[in-house]
């Protein structure tokens, strides 16, 4: 058992110690204020300098690169990354209702640019199934593909043109968005997607992603579904077009994933051994290709196939503007969903690997790679779960690998893209299915999340159980707001617990959890663990009331008593003077006196540590309970009251004691009332009723 422990010292009110150790808050807000612009107004040189390496990293990360140390390992890991960019890249662009080279391109253009602007050194960007499978709902709808349409026809290519150019737009639009939300430093806005949020989303969603693809996998030629209840929607017309299956692209497929999810599964258990991944998407690519071209598969059996791959970059083109109203709600989702993977995926690997990422800066260079990308019809991108796993299992250490990815897919586009001329769809869509293993596997974190937090549990399964039935978008719009309500919930329905104190110590806690805490007579010590606020300031109000029993009948008698022991005598209130208890104020002191009211709460102390905020309605509800208690004979007492500021946007704005002062609460209540600690008042409240003269006050535990 450890020693005891003796502290002495004065008494503290808020306002002593604020004179003794404290600063005006007011000058000092102000002064930050002002310095903050004056600093942000300044130009020079130097500022000019840190300005642009703080928005282009690489010039603060390429001088210190360790070439011998890092070059190997980078270069390895890129070149791996750009091997599997290649058939995820043509593959999500299926997803994307695009022609496979716009893959490509996205493979290559925003990996380029996240490179200088990035501060993820292990964030692999380009294609995402789940951003991929919501542009192409867009897509899809702004411009729906006739299911009889020949695939060489010149409509064809026109209609290829449109889709792509509405893909486009949507890039554009997600990175001017994610560019403004840079310029008001909105990074934060990210974290409203939870955990449980983005994991039941990208797991809701790779169930759409697999049953889109079911028709590329069995050779259906069948129109894609958008909107609510797309899933059930889709299957139903899968099940009914089965006895048109195709059986050459049912058994490419079959084979496929016969060969994909084994060779995946030993990736996965033996990444510590293997050096690099098994590249077993090209492989299959490769395979699948000669075999289609050896075999004529496309003409004996007519499956479908990816078609021209023309060779080199794309002319610079501006996307279809003409679209942004269209599809300005749908891109909202796109850009929340793309940042906050892609911030979750680099706070991950930068708490692994202990350096800082900074999210508005993310903002920046996600915002530039697509708003730049989008002039070279790239749909959005954001950083991938699959390939940034696979970059920093095989040894990647800084963003320069994204270099060395972007030469591989650079070699595909100038040379080797004519080559997949005879790909089958079906190969893709296999690659599609087994890329989202991960996502699927995140069920098996369902168990832990219930042990830890049900409500998370119930955050996780409303916004899997909305994704999967109504859709993608609409369902993460469900899942946010229901996990908004949760914690507007429980600071709502915030505890309000009467602390008791531990023998011979200065602890309090909650009499119900502690039985060994008592009550100190006359006075009953509250503690509201949250927010006060207009969203529950009845609940603060009924919760008090229970505890002190301030029913109007109890006010009325305890008023009737006052008045009638005031014509006796006038009483005076006592102050707290360099720890002395002084009663020449007024008569705090003969309130604690059996005569007025035996046995009952004379003194009320409310522990304010665990209210982070309070707004006007919760100010004006503590004056209100301020003046029914003084009406009943209740003396109110204020202990470690939040004086820090907080900021909103940047910006400091007042605390819980600043907010109840300019309310007017000192006016109802005594200055003197407010103090540091909870011990500190419960002594000066002994001290008034054992009536003590003593000069000093000291605290002794």
């Amino acid at each position: 058992m450890s020693s005891p422990v003796s502290v002495y010292r004065d008494i503290y009110t808020e306002d002593q110690f604020k004179k003794l150790y404290g600063a005006s808050e007011e000058a000092k807000g102000s002064e930050k204020l002002r310095e903050r612009v004056l600093k942000n107004c300044r130009c020079s040189k130097d500022a000019c300098v840190k300005a642009l390496r703080e928005r282009i990293p690489i010039l603060n990360w390429l001088p210190r690169y360790k070439l011998k140390q890092w070059i190997l390992g980078d270069a390895v890991a890129g070149f791996t990354v750009g091997i599997v960019h290649i058939p995820q890249g043509m593959a999500f662009a299926l997803l994307t209702s695009v022609a496979p080279i716009y893959g490509l391109y996205t493979s290559f253009f925003p990996v380029l640019l996240y490179v200088l602007f990035g501060t993820g050194r292990h964030v692999s960007t380009g294609t995402f199934a789940v951003v991929s499978l919501m542009t192409g709902s867009v897509v899809e709808r702004m411009v729906p593909r006739p299911v009889d349409l020949n695939s060489t026809s010149p409509e064809a290519a026109e209609l290829e043109a449109q889709k792509i150019g509405v893909a486009a737009a949507v890039a554009f639009l997600s990175g001017v968005i994610m560019v403004c939300m840079f310029a008001l430093q909105l990074g934060f806005l990210s974290t409203y997607l939870s955990e449980p949020i983005v994991k039941a989303f990208t797991s809701a969603a790779a169930f759409h992603v697999t049953i889109s693809q079911l028709q590329n996998m069995l050779g259906l030629r069948l129109s894609r579904y958008t909107g609510p209840f797309t899933i059930f929607k889709t299957l139903a017309s899968v099940f009914e077009a089965l006895p048109m299956t195709n059986m050459a692209e049912l058994v490419i497929s079959m084979a496929c994933l016969c060969v994909l999810i084994p060779v995946k599964e030993i990736n996965t258990r033996f990444r510590h051994k293997l050096r690099t991944p098994i590249p077993v998407e090209i492989l299959m690519v490769i395979v699948a290709t000669g075999i289609a071209y050896a075999c004529s598969l496309d003409s004996v059996y007519e499956i479908q196939i990816v078609g021209h791959i023309p060779a080199g970059f794309p002319s610079p083109r501006l996307p279809a503007l003409e679209t942004l109203p269209s599809v300005a709600g749908d891109t909202l989702a796109i850009t929340f969903v793309g940042y906050a993977v892609s911030v979750s995926l680099a706070m991950i690997y930068a708490d692994k690997h202990g350096y800082t990422i900074h999210p508005n800066q993310e903002l920046l260079a996600h915002g530039i790679s697509n708003t730049v990308s989008s002039l070279f019809s790239c749909f959005p991108s954001s950083a991938t779960l699959a390939t940034t796993n696979i970059l920093e299992s095989a040894g990647g250490a800084t963003q320069l690998s994204g270099l060395f990815t972007s030469l591989v897919v650079l070699v595909v586009l100038l040379l080797v893209g004519p080559l997949f001329y005879f790909l089958p769809k079906a190969v893709l869509a296999c690659i599609n299915v087994t890329s989202l293993r991960q996502m699927f596997l995140q069920f098996q974190d369902l168990p832990e999340l219930w042990r830890i937090s049900k409500i998370d549990f119930m955050v996780w399964l409303v916004t899997w159980l909305s994704v999967v039935i109504l859709n993608v978008d609409l369902g993460l719009a469900v899942g946010v707001v229901f996990s908004m309500m949760t914690v507007i919930c429980r600071t709502q329905r915030a505890g309000c617990s009467v602390l008791g104190r531990a023998s011979n110590t200065e602890i309090y806690r909650p009499i119900k959890k502690n039985s060994k805490c008592y009550e100190i007579p006359g006075v009953k010590i509250l503690a509201y663990n949250g927010p006060i606020y207009y969203g529950n300031r009845s609940f603060f109000r009924e919760a008090m009331t229970n505890l002190l029993g301030l029913t109007p009948e109890r006010i009325r008698r305890r008023e009737k008593i006052l008045k009638a022991l005031e014509k006796k005598e006038s009483l005076s209130i006592p102050t707290v003077e360099s720890g002395v208890a002084n009663a020449s104020f007024s008569s705090e002191n003969e309130l604690f006196k059996s005569d007025i009211v035996d046995g009952e709460v004379q003194a009320v102390l409310i522990d304010c540590s665990s209210v982070i905020f309070i707004d006007v309605a919760g100010a004006r509800l503590f004056i209100q309970m301020c003046i029914e208690c003084q009406k009943a004979g209740v003396r109110i007492y204020l202990a470690m009251c939040n004086g820090t500021w907080i900021a909103l946007f940047n910006f400091p704005i007042e605390s819980v004691l600043k907010i109840l002062t300019n309310s007017g609460l000192m006016d109802h209540m005594n200055p003197q009332h407010l103090f540091v600690t909870v011990h500190d008042a419960v002594v000066y409240i002994q001290q008034l009723k054992e009536n003590s003269s003593e000069k000093t006050a000291t605290i002794w535990v």
